[in-house]
């Protein structure tokens, strides 16, 4: 594990953060959608064109949500009458940003701990100014519905944090064990980065990696709220179809939570 400095990223993480990570059976459950750097960003409201699925999970079923357009917080619901873990689930339509410096997709590559980018860009003949890429969030948020007993699981995304450890559970300690997915199998040497923010509003982050398994283990601190991001680059499907079409694709997980005092 190695911590970073707080400076300006080539990169944008999106995440899903609660109102409250804790709430009583019955009460209202609040989220946004959020777009930023270092834990801190603008909220961003529900539209159908950018949601390709948006579900919770309790208690062993799956619900699909249907939010008007326009919702913000995009989340808004009661919570179920009995306890227990309650996850979001979301993913987005693919958008696309282009590029006009090659500097700027470089500084984004090495950041999320793509090395060889640069050679795969160059040896596929892709030009290094005026280039697109495509993305996609694939999100999940972890709330207790009082006690909060339960388990995470996958839930089928094409990249998805799967929460080993319960936060919420009474015997938790200061480690969050999580397993890193990609096409449902496990990423194993992946690049897990950790925005950790403290009661105080003070953002740490630091750079991990998962083992052989796709597992990682993350110290964590009561009272604190955290992002796990991870990203997956690859050549886009159409790339070289045509002069205008993306050449690269990134996936991006990203998985909230928070620790009780």
């Amino acid at each position: 594990m190695c911590a970073l400095p707080l400076a300006p990223l080539a990169a944008h993480e999106l995440w899903i953060e609660p109102e409250n990570y804790q709430v009583t059976s019955g009460s209202a459950i609040r989220a946004n959608f959020k777009n930023g750097q270092e834990f801190k960003g603008n909220t961003l409201s529900y539209f159908d064109r950018g949601s390709a699925r948006f579900d919770v999970a309790f208690d062993g079923k799956i619900a699909a949500l249907k939010p008007r357009a326009g919702d913000s917080p995009a989340l808004q619901m009661d919570a179920p009458d009995s306890e227990g873990l309650f996850v979001v689930v979301y993913e987005t339509t693919p958008s696309t940003i282009s590029y006009k410096e090659w500097e700027k997709f470089a500084n984004f590559a090495a950041h999320k701990d793509f090395p060889n980018a640069d050679a795969d860009h160059a040896a596929a003949g892709w030009p290094r100014d005026g280039f697109k890429e495509l993305y996609t969030r694939h999100a999940k948020s972890l709330i207790a519905i009082g006690n909060g007993a339960g388990a995470d699981r996958a839930y089928g995304l094409e990249t998805e944090f799967v929460a080993l450890s319960n936060p919420y559970d009474a015997e938790f300690g200061d480690q969050m064990e999580i397993a890193l997915f990609y096409q449902n199998a496990p990423r194993a040497d992946a690049q897990v980065e950790v925005f950790d923010r403290a009661p105080d509003g003070t953002v740490t982050i630091t750079l991990n990696r998962t083992d052989t398994a796709g597992h990682a283990t993350i110290p964590v601190s009561p009272g604190h709220s955290y992002l796990f991001d991870a990203v997956v680059l690859r050549p886009a499907a159409q790339a070289g179809s045509t002069p205008d079409a993306a050449v690269w694709e990134t996936l991006w997980a990203a998985l909230t939570f928070a620790v009780p005092q």
